[in-house]
């Protein structure tokens, strides 16, 4: 049984609080995209005393949760995949309230994926991809073989999302239905990953070999932004500088690892900057090539 969107709009037009008002039903499929209620209400709001403000009622036998969120966090959440929903309660929501169309116009710049974004996406399934990889490498040297299972799994997830990105398409919840349509090969990989009769070490290892060809072959492309940022300065940065700068946040346990694979690939370079004469103290810091 739905919601009386009327009544809702009702209640909400005349608040001087709210932006917009996004009703999201259940998805009988994935219903944790709603936290299992039957309708989710999206409520973008002025007032940030109310961010991430959240309320569950049953009105009419519907079980309803109110979410109340600022549209900077709404912002934040799509740049930096933080709540993976988003993107589907905006493009299947519908709003009941809009004024100056914000939520039409957020929509509208989802659907187009502008480069900036696109950029960003890929830097960041990239590191997270370069962390997994690396990590099944080693687990399988020393034969620690479901933890190089479970990595290289975590490996082409995002493997298949960066693909899913280059296309022109944010990724979905369901990636790999998504994958299967966009790029047969990629999902052929995670069949033989998960469903192959050969050993566990076998199907590990194939995946690391293609992973290897196919995917680190895509670093300088799939970094491109992080470059830019070191062209657009000057001076070599240091790693702290890089953890704190605005478009790097979410990579700050990453980014160690990213740098020193970007200078064995020759992608920046290294310089040694003396801090401390007195202790002979070095510290490395990163600029463009």
């Amino acid at each position: 049984m739905g919601i009386d969107k009327e009544q809702f709009l009702l209640k909400f037009r005349n608040d001087q609080r709210i932006i917009s008002v996004m009703a999201v039903d259940n998805p009988k499929q994935l219903p944790s995209l709603t936290d299992g209620f039957d309708t989710l209400l999206l409520i973008v709001t002025n007032d940030l005393s109310l961010n991430n403000h959240t309320t569950n009622y049953i009105r009419d036998d519907s079980r309803i949760q109110e979410r109340w969120v600022d549209p900077s966090s709404i912002e934040q959440w799509i740049r930096h995949g933080v709540n993976r929903n988003i993107l589907h309660w905006l493009l299947k929501g519908e709003i009941l309230l809009d004024q100056n169309t914000y939520l039409e116009g957020l929509r509208h710049r989802i659907l187009e994926f502008p480069g900036d974004l696109r950029e960003h996406k890929l830097l960041v399934e990239f590191s997270l991809f370069l962390r997994k990889y690396l990590q099944s490498k080693e687990y399988i040297l020393d034969e620690h073989l479901l933890d190089a299972y479970n990595n290289i799994l975590e490996a082409l997830h995002h493997w298949a999302r960066i693909v899913i990105i280059e296309d022109g398409y944010h990724p979905e919840i369901t990636v790999w239905r998504q994958i299967r349509a966009i790029n047969p090969g990629v999902y052929k990989l995670y069949e033989e990953l998960t469903m192959s009769k050969e050993t566990l070490k076998q199907r590990v290892q194939l995946v690391l070999l293609a992973c290897e060809f196919s995917v680190m072959s895509k670093m300088e492309r799939c970094c491109e932004a992080f470059i830019q940022i070191l062209r657009e300065n000057e001076q070599p940065l240091s790693t702290d500088d890089l953890q704190q700068h605005p478009q790097l946040v979410e990579l700050r346990a990453e980014l160690p690892l990213l740098l020193n694979k970007l200078v064995k690939k020759g992608l920046i370079k290294e310089v040694a900057v003396l801090i401390d004469e007195e202790n002979s103290e070095i510290e490395l810091r990163y600029t463009s090539v």
